[in-house]
Formats: structure tokens, sequence, C-alpha cells
């Protein structure tokens, strides 16, 4: 599952460089949104800065969004206000706003194209008006200049809804790549295909790779999901995988960001075609995202796939396929981003995760607060959002939530044990794109055959212990505990997980041509 934002990319070249004791002002782990801004921002203020990647630029949740860089994001305002303080949530809409700034100023300055549309938090059914009601209240609450619609002239179920116009639109994984590149020629140091393992908050920080030991004044643990497991911030956020789907040949909606407030929720927006045919004006994609469910919690992700096409063909005629991909976020339990100094990291280890899906105008923002941080800005000179958030305190609904989930966990664990021993080794070689989970000896091994070739990997997470579940969508080991994902072959994805899955022996017995385990 590739998204259209990757079609005919090339990264920045970048020269290889010895990564083995090397010695920076500050190290960033993660080469998403969030960590490419700060390191852009700490650059900027002549700061010596290394980026390291596991993968490539923008591998996961940069690369595979909506593109959305909106203010107004569905009934999350709502959301937030109903636990928290007016204050604490316009603070969360500043914020926003801050990062929208910062990606429309750089987008500008770097050559990447933006678009202006207003974005609109709709109700599908007459039922979900109650929330776009709420959602309306707590935006003019928290200052945004927000209109009530009623019903719109489109293809699919638009009961009403609230619009907030000029937000940005945009190509994430073009300004991803504009953020490298403009990194790397004001001397940062960009290592992508070297993993960090660890961190050690000593001094300096002592940051274990693949490739070596980095160390650095101050280290940012710029993951989706922390890879360091001190502030247990795995127990502290939801995680949630949904998809997107382009479509070429339909009608399209008016210009806007969509985004329903009721279930099944659909995300919907129209993009530039990154295989034009010529044409003038130049043609445009429809893009519709949903079929959000827990990583490793379903039956079948590409039931939730195909829900997504199905939709869309139903409601805007002739819509041929052109790709279908998927991203995974995190939600913290108090609906607001962590984002700070990481606990026993003895002010040098900095975090931020928990964007609940919002990863471009929360990563920059959070870019935003870090970066100021590590340059020493007093905190009364510090914008006036980051001394509310960075206050706040935990309340009764936030502990509920995190309860409610880290109990979900506990349930997860014991099924995939116990399930896992109902169906004992030896199993028959799975058909192309299958996998299976068996017991040999008490211990879960994933048969998986992917391309035509066979894999069997110990099914355990190595994260804490989970039993894996097979994603039928994109062939992959995904943990139901909290969200680590493996390729077939058992190499790591993402998720709080930093090691592969062990590789186990497959037996052919002369009896099966098939092969078993």
């Amino acid at each position: 599952m590739t998204s259209i934002w990757r079609i005919g990319r090339t990264h920045p070249d970048v020269a290889p460089v010895e990564v083995a004791d090397r010695r920076f002002e500050v190290a960033i782990v993660g080469a998403g949104i969030t960590g490419l801004a700060t390191a852009l921002m700490l650059v900027r203020a002549g700061r010596n800065v290394a980026v390291v990647e596991a993968r490539e630029v923008a591998a996961l949740a940069s690369g595979a969004n909506t593109g959305k860089a909106a203010v107004l994001q569905g009934d999350r305002i709502r959301r937030i206000r109903r636990s928290h303080s007016a204050r604490l949530a316009r603070a969360y809409v500043e914020a926003n706003l801050d990062g929208q700034r910062w990606i429309a100023d750089t987008a500008a300055e770097l050559g990447v194209p933006v678009d202006l549309e207003p974005a609109y938090s709709y109700a599908q059914t007459p039922e979900g008006l109650d929330v776009v009601d709420g959602e309306y209240e707590a935006a003019r609450e928290a200052g945004l200049p927000v209109e009530r619609v009623g019903r719109m002239p489109v293809g699919f179920p638009f009961e009403g809804g609230v619009a907030l116009p000029d937000q940005l639109a945009l190509d994430p994984v073009r300004l991803a790549d504009a953020l490298a590149a403009e990194f790397v020629a004001l001397g940062g140091t960009l290592l992508t295909g070297v993993r960090v393992t660890g961190v050690q908050a000593s001094d300096p920080v002592e940051v274990t790779t693949s490739h070596g030991t980095i160390r650095a004044d101050d280290v940012v643990v710029a993951t989706a999901a922390p890879i360091l497991d001190r502030g247990l911030y795995f127990a502290k956020t939801r995680h949630s995988r949904s998809y997107l789907s382009a479509f070429r040949g339909s009608e399209l909606p008016p210009p806007g960001l969509y985004l329903s407030v009721d279930g099944p929720t659909r995300s919907i927006r129209t993009a530039p075609d990154p295989e034009p045919d010529g044409t003038t004006p130049a043609p445009r994609l429809l893009l519709v995202g949903g079929g959000g469910h827990p990583v490793g919690r379903v039956p079948s992700p590409a039931a939730r796939v195909r829900e997504v096409e199905e939709w869309a063909r139903e409601h805007f005629a002739g819509a041929e396929l052109v790709a279908s991909w998927s991203a995974q976020d995190y939600t913290s339990a108090n609906l607001v981003p962590f984002v700070g100094r990481m606990p026993r990291g003895h002010g040098r280890v900095w975090v931020a995760t928990g964007y609940a899906k919002w990863g471009l105008t929360n990563g920059v923002a959070a870019a935003i607060r870090i970066s100021s941080e590590i340059l020493g800005s007093p905190w009364r000179e510090q914008r006036s959002w980051i001394r509310v958030l960075g206050t706040r305190l935990t309340v009764p609904s936030d502990v509920a939530r995190g309860a409610a989930e880290n109990a979900t966990v506990a349930r997860e664990l014991v099924k995939g044990w116990a399930g896992a021993q109902l169906r004992p080794a030896p199993a028959r070689r799975p058909a192309e794109g299958e996998g299976v989970v068996v017991s040999r000896g008490g211990v879960p091994h994933g048969v998986s055959t992917v391309d035509g070739r066979t894999c069997a990997v110990r099914a355990v997470c190595t994260h804490l212990g989970g039993v894996l579940r097979w994603n039928d969508a994109e062939a992959t080991w995904d943990c139901p505990l909290h969200g680590s994902r493996f390729e077939a072959s058992g190499r790591r994805i993402e998720g709080p997980a930093v090691h592969d899955l062990p590789a186990v022996e497959r037996t052919s017995p002369a009896s099966s041509r098939a092969g078993r385990i």
C-alpha cells in the first residue's frame, strides 16, 4: 500500500556519514514532520544537529496522512473542552494556529505548493448535529472565526456542519522532503537507515543505534510512539490505524477539507493528480479516508479498506481506484499531545506524541515548544500556549480513559496467548497474502506467505510480549497491545518496539509438499 504522495518521488541525496562516536549538540530521533521541523528550527539558530531515521524521510505517518493542516479537526475542540478548561482548549487551538502559520511561511519559502480551502466538520445524519453544535460553540469560545452551515450540494451525506476558512491542503511528503533538503543545506546531518535502539541520559546523552553510538547534549524522541519506555507513554496513549484511498474520474465535491463528526468517520478532500494527463486545468484526485480501528484488534483490516472504497464508489459515480494506503497515530489519554522533557531524562531528553491524527499542525507546534526550550528561551518569554499546556493537570476523565485502554490491553494480552494455544503446530503453508499463528512448545509462532516467500517468526511482540495478529491489508504482524508492527520477515516497522522478531525454522516433511511448521 503506497500513498499517492510517493508517486514519482526521490528523496534528497545525503552523503554517507560515519555514525559511530559522532558528537552533536542535538540529536533528533525520527525524520517525520516533528523531527524535521525541530531540526530546521535548531539548525537555523546555529546548533549542530543530527536527525537519525530508521527508514527514510516521512516513511510512516508523516508521509501517509491526508495532507490537511487544519485547526478545525472534526470534533476535537469540543472533546477537549468537555474534559478541560476553556483556557486549555484555547491554548490547544493557539498551538495549532502557530504550527499552521509556520507551515504556511516555510512552504512559501521553500516552494512547496499549498492550497487554501475551508475545513468542514460535518454531520452525516441528523443525530450528529448536536455534535456539530458543540464543536461550533467550543471553537468560537477558543477564538476561531467559524461559521455554522446547513446542508451542502455534495454527493455524500451532509446534514450540516461547522466551517473554518483558509485552512491548508498540501502534499506532506513534498513538505517533508523540502524540510530535509533545507536542513542538510544549512549544515545539518541527516542519517537515514540508522535505527535507534536506546538512549542513555548521561552527560552527554548516549544514543545507541544500529551503526554505533551517537552523543549529544540534548536528544529529541520524535517518533510517533516513543521508542523509550520511560514515562510509560505507551500506556498513556491509544493507538489507531486508518485508511485513505485516491480515486480518478469521479465528480469532485466543492473545494474543502471535510471530516465527519459522526460514524463511520469519513475524511474527504481533493489533491493534484501525480500523473497528470496534460489537460488544462490539471486534473485532481478524490481522496476518501476512514475505516479507523485500534491496531491488531479487528479480524480483517482489508475489510476496512474495502469499506472505504465501496463508500466512495457509492457516493461518487465513476470513481476509479488509483491507490490505497494507511497511517497510524496515537491519542493521549487527556486528548492533548504529550510534549516536553521526558521523565528520568535529566532534562536532556525530549518527547512528542499523541497527536490524534493531526500531526502536521500539532507536530510543528511540538517543534516550536521543544526548540524554544532547548535554545533556553525564558519561560516568561515563551508563547502563552506553551505555559498553559506545559502546566496542565490530570483530571478524572483522563484517568478513566487511560484505565479503560489499559484494561483492554490486559484482555488482549490474555486473549492472544490463550488463542495461540488453540492452534498447535504443525500448520500448512498459508496461501499467498495470508498469515497464521500456531503454538510450538507453548510459544506462538507466526507463519505467512508474501510474494511467494513463506516466513516463520516468533509471533510475540518484542516490546511487552503481546501475541501478534496478521494484518491482511498490509501483510504485516501487528501487536494489539501498544501498536507495534513488523514485516512478514520480522523486521520492525513502527511502534514502541525497537527490535525485530526472531526468525524460526520451518520444517517441510516429505509427506507434504505444502510445508509445515
